[in-house]
This record gives C-alpha cells, structure tokens and sequence, in this order.
C-alpha cells in the first residue's frame, strides 16, 4: 500500500491510489444499486429513480478512474485486474435485475454475461503472455451497453410516452450485437496472437 496515492510523479504508485479507490467503490455500490431495484419492486416510483440516477454515476466513474490512473501515472497490477471486472459486475447486476423484474429476456442477460465474464476469463487463464488490446468494437460495445442499460433503469416512457421504449429495445439490440460481435473479433485476435507467438518460436 506504500506510494503515491493522489499526487502525479515516476515512483511506484500505492494500491490504495485514488484511482483504484474509486473502482473500489464502483464495486461496492452495486448492492447498493441492485437493493434500491428491489424495493421499488417495479413500481417504477421513486427508488427507481434513484437506482437508475445511482447506475449512471457508477458507471461514469469508469472514465474518471481512468483518466485519474492514466493522468496521474497511478496504473497499478491491481486496477488493470479490478477495473473491468467492476464494469462487468456493475453492468451485469443491472441486466440480471432487470431480468427478475421481467422487464428483460433472461436469454438477452444470459448471452451478455457469458461472453463479459467468458472474455475476462479468457484473457486471465490464457493470455498471460500476451497482451490483446481492445478494439474499437469493443470500446463502442461497452459505450453502447452502458447507455442502453441506462435508458432500460430510469422509467423515461412513464414521462415522455411509451415511444421511449422502442428507443430502449433498440438500444439493446445494438449492445446485444455488438457484445456477440466484438467477443468473437477479440477471440480471432487472440487466435492470430498465440500463432503468430508460435510460428516466432
């Protein structure tokens, strides 16, 4: 935990920086989120309001943390570990709330979290050599995702009309083709990677 927390600088950043502090957090407010969805109940009253105002703030801080870590030279093991995992953790107990409200197909929630948490495992296990970098299908997937789940938490049609809705689905559609579409781009890129390391050896 020794080193810079806050502060810019070459020497070795503590794990305690304030970077990862806010992943962290972004990791501990997701209960928080998934309890406020509960007690609405799909009542679609106040507390959802809420969790969906809740969701928007954790997710934005993916960008703030990394802008800090980046900025600051704050990039440590840990946060390159924990930082998308707490997107995936976040994103995910969104999709699967949503789910057990019925307001989205389970299959829909099934297919985004087998290739989020299939990816990330698939990079841990067996890419520990080699460094695969996100394209731009998958930062415009994650970009996507987040906006979609937004729409899907804060009940805008209860005030603008149930035309939000088709926004809404249209939206997902797009973060459910681009989640498939880019999980099967990175796995061919890893397949190039690992031949290509193969083939120099």
């Amino acid at each position: 935990m020794r080193g810079r927390v806050v502060s810019a600088g070459e020497t070795p950043a503590s794990m305690g920086n304030i970077a990862n502090i806010i992943t962290v957090v972004r990791i501990l407010l997701a209960p928080v989120f998934v309890w406020l969805m509960v007690l609405d109940g799909g009542e679609l009253g106040l507390w959802r309001w809420i969790a969906g105002a809740l969701f928007i703030v954790s997710i934005t801080t993916d960008s703030v943390d990394g802008f800090l870590a980046r900025s600051r030279n704050l990039v440590t093991d840990f946060g390159k570990l924990v930082d998308p995992i707490a997107d995936k953790i976040l994103v995910g107990a969104a999709l699967v709330t949503l789910s057990v409200l019925d307001e989205l197909w389970w299959w829909v929630t099934i297919v985004i979290l087998v290739r989020e948490f299939g990816i990330t495992i698939f990079r841990f296990f067996m890419l520990r050599d080699h460094v695969i970098p996100a394209g731009f299908l998958g930062k415009l997937k994650t970009v996507i995702q987040a906006v979609a789940v937004s729409f899907a938490l804060v009940p805008l049609w209860t005030v603008l009309g149930d035309w939000v809705l088709w926004v809404n689905w249209t939206l997902m559609g797009a973060a459910l083709v681009l989640t498939v579409v880019s999980g099967l781009q990175y796995l061919w890129d890893a397949w190039r990677v690992t031949r290509a390391a193969k083939a120099a050896r």
